[in-house]
């Protein structure tokens, strides 16, 4: 069973957005959300959908469900106090009906170019080695730097941007959240950190350099390009 655990927990503070948080601002007649939920509801290979959402958003959101026809969805929950936190209750409303040997993806909400090869990758590499992390190579130089001062450069070629989906078996997922809140630690920027931080390996998917995250004004634009490109595309069979 392969399940997408979709975060949309943010307020929008960076999108300078004061009514809606940035996941429910309309894209071509769409708002963000769904574009990034339909590449999850319209892959063969995906069997469900839970979403971690702003709990006064709940009710909105189901209305989006219902009006673009979302019905992988199983499940929509509350937020928590942070990140790492959403994503706990996440995984315990998968664990409600999954095993605990099957695959979770976990996703940004405002990440929607992902695409259905990506997917697949990622869902071949948690069934072959127990994660997948997609990652995109560093294309500038890496600096290290102290008081203002560059103290190394690193190799670029070893130096990748992990982004999402970041994958495992949902069990060993859980159970890593779960160690985590035991021991109070609580800062873990994403699901990678976590379970590298508890000993497991992570093995990685190669991503698109078009799977942004929505986060800014300016990457409204380019959202507003990179969609404009893949309708052509469509259209005239590029």
């Amino acid at each position: 069973m392969n399940n997408a655990l979709i975060f949309a927990g943010g307020s929008g503070t960076r999108m300078n957005s004061r009514a809606k948080p940035k996941q429910f601002l309309q894209f071509y007649g769409k708002e963000l959300i769904i574009h990034t939920l339909e590449n999850f509801q319209n892959h063969p290979e995906i069997d469900n959908i839970v979403i971690v959402c702003i709990e006064d958003w709940i009710p909105f959101l189901n209305k989006l469900l219902d009006k673009y026809q979302i019905d992988k969805v199983r499940k929509v929950v509350p937020g928590g106090s942070s990140g790492q936190e959403s994503i706990y209750n996440g995984l315990c409303a998968i664990k409600e009906f999954a095993p605990d040997d099957s695959v979770v993806l976990v996703h940004d909400g405002v990440r929607p170019f992902v695409n259905e090869n990506i997917i697949s990758e990622c869902i071949t590499s948690v069934k072959e080695h127990g994660s997948a992390i997609t990652v995109t190579p560093a294309i500038e130089t890496i600096a290290t730097i102290t008081d203002g001062k560059i103290t190394s450069i690193t190799d670029r070629s070893k130096c990748f941007h992990a982004k999402a989906p970041q994958c495992f078996v949902m069990g060993e997922l859980l159970a890593a959240h779960e160690k985590a809140r035991k021991e109070g630690n609580t800062n873990m920027i994403d699901s990678a950190s976590l379970m590298k931080y508890y000993g497991h390996d992570l093995y990685t998917v190669q991503g698109n350099f078009d799977n942004i995250k929505i986060t800014t004004p300016a990457d409204f634009y380019t959202f507003k390009a990179l969609y404009e490109v893949r309708e052509q595309q469509q259209i005239f069979g590029l």
